[in-house]
């Protein structure tokens, strides 16, 4: 029964940060990957960035150098920074855990970016 929970989300001005964490109940050295995706209305669910159990990371282009995964394993929670927001990274934004077997899933946390 692994439950994931964003949170972190809020409004910011543009070129401003926010933080997400997600907290999983589980291990996160227990899935092969996990990622951040988000969703803006009416536009399709994209990878934004991921993080194999061995620590490799990877980044959609449109956040490189902007956005970074880490984790904590003592705490069970993977997070996302990003800095120098831009109105387009308005979405809702989800944490995704993967094994071999299935994916599970957080609700999701919104964040607005505004100029």
């Amino acid at each position: 029964q692994v439950q994931l929970v964003e949170s972190g989300g809020g409004s910011v001005q543009v070129g401003g940060s926010l933080r997400l964490s997600c907290v999983v109940s589980a291990s996160v050295s227990s899935f092969n990957v996990i990622r951040w995706y988000r969703q803006a209305p009416g536009k399709q669910r994209d990878l934004v960035a991921s993080m194999s159990r061995g620590g490799t990371t990877n980044y959609a282009l449109s956040v490189k150098g902007r956005f970074t995964i880490t984790r904590d394993g003592a705490k069970n929670t993977v997070y996302l920074q990003m800095n120098s927001l831009k109105p387009e990274d308005t979405a809702v934004y989800s944490c995704n855990a993967a094994d071999l077997r299935r994916d599970y899933w957080g609700q999701g946390t919104q964040v607005i970016v505004s100029s």
